[in-house]
């Protein structure tokens, strides 16, 4: 579920309706004559590791799956635009959430964005905005129970950008979180709620999806996404604070007599901070493991298990770089991570093979 929100898989009285589930697929954004470029070549430059992961699906959910990562990618670049005031972007998220959910013409939404396209100083995320249209254009033309999910997990997801913008924008100071459980719930909007979109999607598209029952699927989903995110959080805790952003909570902070701004020049004593949360991110990447054992479609456990892999490895890189780890830019290598898509490809997602994997690369 890669990294990779929300409250409305349909549920699994789909899986004995395949016809009526085929026709869905033939009315959804296959037939919108800019799919094919949005989930290739835009959706491959915005994001590679994406674009190889979701490759593994069935042709039935990478669409809605790449749809509703454009869209949230979208909304994230609007969100991180900072050459515009706070304010400015808080109105144009909320702007682009209402062209999503259907209450606001597409015409307004784009020329409400459009302002942001000559700011972005990456082109792919120009193109991205440039594509806004054809992305609102595809959505209205999917079908309606994966259009249903895709704008419940959008606004879960812009919810919860507008609640950071709303904490870290504007401010001279470093702030952070006041407790763990606004920590939860920032997780859960960006990427939990992804973890349960993700599954209603697969209930409803294939048969026999998973083993266990869809509220089980559900929960080691939601808890997925939410240490998918988490990982993020611990990886770019540096960038964050040298931007005036601490995800970690003000109370644990005191609690080693730390402020936010005191992390950078006085990182070991955050550590015992930092290795709890790298734990219950660990935990959520345990879930993500549990998650893709009962998957019986092989190539959704491919694209399932892929970002437990990268994310294992990753908290195995971050242990290693210590403290230091606030002072560099850690990140699994490309190669790594070919290898890995190959050997999923090559053992056909066994299941013995992705454990073996797993329990190498979390070292």
């Amino acid at each position: 579920m890669p990294a990779l929100d929300d409250d409305h898989l349909a549920s699994s009285n789909c899986l004995g309706r395949h016809r009526r589930c085929r026709l869905q697929h033939l009315m959804s954004g296959r037939s919108y004559p800019h799919a094919r470029a949005l989930r290739t070549t835009i959706l491959r430059s915005v994001s590679r590791s994406f674009y190889l992961s979701i490759r593994f699906l069935p042709s039935q959910l990478r669409d809605p799956i790449a749809l509703a990562y454009l869209l949230a990618r979208t909304t994230d670049t609007v969100a991180d635009t900072t050459r515009i005031p706070g304010t400015v972007r808080m109105e144009a998220l909320k702007m682009l959430s209402d062209g999503i959910q259907g209450k606001a013409s597409r015409e307004v939404v784009i020329n409400h964005v459009a302002s942001f396209v000559p700011l972005q100083e990456n082109a792919a995320e120009r193109t991205l905005l440039n594509s806004l249209s054809d992305c609102l254009k595809w959505l209205e033309q999917t079908g309606g129970a994966d259009r249903g999910d895709i704008r419940a997990v959008l606004e879960k997801i812009t919810h919860g950008q507008m609640l950071d913008l709303h904490r870290f924008d504007n401010s001279a100071e470093v702030r952070a979180l006041q407790t763990a459980a606004d920590l939860d719930e920032y997780t859960y909007l960006v990427a939990g709620c992804v973890g349960e979109f993700w599954t209603r999607l697969c209930f409803r598209h294939l048969r026999d999806f998973a083993s266990l029952i869809p509220d089980e699927m559900l929960s080691l989903g939601r808890r997925y996404g939410m240490g998918l995110q988490l990982i993020n959080v611990l990886r770019d805790a540096g960038s964050d604070l040298r931007a005036g952003r601490c995800y970690f909570p003000e109370d644990e902070l005191r609690g080693v007599g730390l402020g936010a701004a005191q992390i950078l020049s006085q990182p070991d004593r955050f550590q015992s901070i930092y290795q709890r949360w790298m734990e219950k991110a660990q935990d959520g990447l345990e879930c993500g493991m549990q998650y893709s054992r009962v998957i019986r479609n092989r190539r959704v456990r491919a694209a399932t298990a892929l970002p437990a892999l990268i994310g294992a490895r990753t908290l195995a890189l971050l242990r290693q770089a210590g403290a230091s780890a606030l002072h560099r830019n850690v990140k699994v290598p490309r190669g790594e991570v070919r290898t890995m898509i190959v050997t999923l490809a090559v053992t056909l997602a066994s299941r013995a093979k992705i454990d073996a994997i797993f329990n190498r690369v979390k070292l």
